[in-house]
């Protein structure tokens, strides 16, 4: 006990808190001095007043500016200083240098001709040329095209994917990329690093990107120091520091792994044991993962490769991974990626997509349900449509205040005919949108406003492929383990709860 209090105390976790607080007794200090001075109190309500016209005159989210006005409102002396700190995205210079460096990176990997072959797009608009617009918007965006020579696997559960990726890691030859928001220490990251260190040993690259604060909990410190000793390549991404600023809040929220530029996989599974239900937290822990074999692994290589060169400030031949085998086809293929250094909602945008072009259904899963105004209408107008739209969120909440502003949600989509159901036997971790057996995406996105602006998200969209079947099948098996939400179970929830969620969701979208 002693010695887990010592390693707090002297952990990267606890000074940073210490180093952040200071900053905040400073900052307080300092407007607490102010308000005895009428120049610095005048020159405070100017500048919450300039930042106000910011606000209102970019081009911004209006849930977004709405949140900030009632700050403004009710903090009118520190408003200002408050989005100053906090609210202000844009990047600085050098992470503004850093973006181009990985855009010009990202031009040399697509030299060569790969992303130039146009016959998966044109044989997608025979298919569907209301599909294709989609395809077509991600392509226009991302630069990620749609691909066939492509074989799917859908697996429905943690276990499933383990035994999966374990085995395909054991057959690498020359290089292992992992991508994950979470990495903890268990028995899921044992097995996993167990196979990592006789790849190296057989000299197989291995290269391993975790997030810094996605980890934070789960991770002493300078462990990747000590995996660098065992001969991985490792990068902590936006390392934690003791700024008050609002760049702490772009995360690597992406899962991917490549092995040999053959193989892939994306989903909602992180490397910590209850994803795999080694560890139960909350109940059965539900997620999903695809598998990619074939020519549409390169759209995951690239998305690795990019974040990589952007995270080392070091160069990649980019050539060096693509794919060398021809899979047999299963629809079609587009992984693309969606960050926050830009300004295209690209995967909020794709989601909207689905759900304006249904014609019989639109089944959706997510962890988390916090909406904004696009996606709210959209939901709305398509049940009012017709389109039968469900939606299944967990039943056992992770983090409960999150859980508070989701239920805020569920008045409003009942109203318009949306259907919404909450998974009873533990938490639903998976991201899947799918819809008229047509099309399907599953990746890392949930629907907040986390995942749809401050995140680096990653996801897959299937047109015609098996994997939509499978999806929706997997669906109607969850909905017999869940219970359907009316307005009798709103009615019944206490006032309380009620409340705080409506005051949580106010303020989303300036956390």
């Amino acid at each position: 006990m002693l010695r887990k209090l010592l390693n707090f105390l002297t952990g990267r976790l606890f000074i940073s808190i210490v180093l952040i607080c200071v900053q905040l007794l400073l900052l307080f200090n300092i407007l607490g001095y102010a308000q005895n001075n009428a120049l610095w109190i005048q020159a405070l309500y100017v500048l919450t007043i300039v930042m106000t016209l910011v606000v209102v005159v970019r081009d911004l989210n209006p849930a977004y500016k709405i949140g900030w006005m009632l700050l403004f409102m009710l903090f009118p002396l520190y408003g200002g200083v408050f989005y100053v700190l906090f609210g202000n995205r844009r990047l600085n210079k050098r992470l503004r240098e850093r973006l181009e460096q990985l855009n010009i990176f990202y031009e040399k990997g697509v030299e060569g001709g790969a992303y130039s072959d146009l016959l998966p797009m044109r044989a997608l608009e025979r298919y569907s040329n209301t599909l294709a617009r989609q395809a077509q918007y991600i392509v226009n965006i991302t630069g990620y095209p749609v691909w066939s020579n492509t074989e799917v696997e859908y697996f429905p559960s943690g276990e499933a994917w383990l035994v999966d990726l374990l085995e395909e890691l054991e057959k690498a030859k020359h290089f292992i990329f992992l991508e994950f928001f979470i990495l903890a220490k268990g028995e899921v990251w044992d097995s996993i690093l167990t196979v990592l260190l006789e790849k190296i040993r057989q000299g197989v690259r291995v290269c391993l990107m975790f997030d810094d604060v996605g980890s934070l909990f789960t991770l002493e410190s300078h462990f990747d120091t000590r995996l660098r000793s065992l001969g991985l390549e490792v990068v902590a991404f936006n390392p934690l520091r003791a700024h008050l600023n609002s760049r702490l809040n772009s995360r690597d929220h992406r899962k991917v792994v490549v092995i040999d530029g053959n193989i892939g996989y994306t989903g909602g599974m992180n490397i910590a044991d209850e994803y795999a239900n080694r560890l139960l937290r909350f109940g059965h822990w539900k997620d999903t993962a695809v598998k990619l074999k074939g020519d549409a692994v390169w759209s995951l290589s690239q998305m690795f490769l990019q974040l990589w060169a952007f995270s080392t400030g070091k160069s990649e031949d980019f050539s060096a991974y693509r794919p060398t085998i021809t899979a047999r086809t299963d629809g079609f293929v587009q992984p693309f990626s969606d960050n926050p250094l830009d300004d295209d909602n690209v995967a909020e945008n794709a989601y909207i997509q689905i759900i304006s072009m249904a014609k019989r259904y639109v089944w959706i899963t997510t962890p988390y349900l916090i909406l904004d105004n696009e996606m709210l209408t959209a939901l709305k107008i398509a049940a009012q449509s017709g389109i039968d739209v469900r939606i299944i969120t967990p039943h056992i909440p992770d983090k409960k205040y999150v859980f508070a502003v989701t239920r805020s949600y569920y008045r409003p989509l009942l109203n318009a005919g949306v259907k919404i159901y909450e998974y009873t036997p533990g938490f639903l971790h998976a991201k899947m949108f799918v819809s008229d057996d047509r099309v399907a995406i599953i990746g890392t996105i949930n629907m907040d406003y986390r995942s749809f602006y401050l995140h680096f998200e990653n996801g897959v969209v299937f047109y015609g492929s098996s994997v939509i079947r499978k999806v929706s099948d997997d669906i109607e098996d969850m909905l017999e383990v869940c219970q359907q939400i009316d307005t009798d179970f709103l009615r019944k929830r206490k006032w309380y709860s009620r409340l705080v969620g409506l005051v949580l969701r106010m303020a989303a979208p300036l956390l």
